[in-house]
């Protein structure tokens, strides 16, 4: 375990990274907006499943890897951006739903196929991985022998925390936006807002260096 007063710092700058608005926050945003509160929540959920292959990637140095192959990491940056925007296209299409707020109308196989497109961009990003071999590293006690333990357990604390603040900007959004689902005008333009959203978000990661 790393000590406790360098456990306590991380602990607080994990929440302060985890609250700043970033891919996954919009992502989860996007997904409250289109089907409502459930599907905000099966998103972040997601997101935290991917984020378990960051964590097992940086224990047993796959991240290592990543950041040394230019080729490797620009293929799974491209695979992620392409399958965000192939995302954002479909929201933009789809028609919109009039009950979408109707928790009873959200059925089990829509959240399903949001809980996957949260694992999958998560892992598709990696970003992720090449930040927690940056950051994590900080915080460990390098004297003692189980290395591997404290990244797997920052990791874990970090995951939890994300996935807590996330969980939490769907119920709030969800909210925003259940307000406004009485208006007509709302409903005609709530998947176009999220499609662009997604797919802007798909040509940043794919053209930012």
């Amino acid at each position: 375990m790393p000590d406790l007063q360098n456990f306590l710092l991380f602990a607080l700058a994990a929440l302060m990274l985890n609250i700043t608005p970033g891919n996954d926050m919009i992502f989860v945003i996007s997904r409250s907006l289109s089907y409502g509160t459930k599907a905000g929540i099966y998103a972040a959920l997601g997101i935290g499943l991917g984020c378990f292959v960051h964590i097992f990637a940086s224990v047993v140095g796959l991240s290592v890897i990543i950041q040394q192959s230019e080729i490797l990491f620009n293929i799974i940056r491209y695979a992620g951006a392409a399958y965000l925007i192939f995302i954002g296209i479909k929201s933009f299409i789809e028609k919109p739903s009039t009950m979408i707020f109707n928790q009873s109308q959200n059925d089990k196989n829509t959240n399903l196929k949001i809980l996957r497109q949260g694992t999958i961009t998560n892992v598709l990003n990696p970003k992720v991985s090449l930040f927690f071999l940056a950051f994590l590293p900080q915080f460990i006690n390098p004297q003692a022998e189980n290395v591997s333990t404290q990244i797997l357990l920052l990791g874990l604390w970090f995951n939890f925390s994300g996935t807590v603040v996330n969980v939490l900007i769907a119920l709030l959004f969800s909210k925003i936006i259940a307000k406004l689902s009485n208006f007509q005008q709302f409903w005609k333009i709530q998947n176009k807002i999220s499609g662009a959203v997604l797919v802007a978000l798909g040509l940043q990661i794919a053209l930012k260096k």
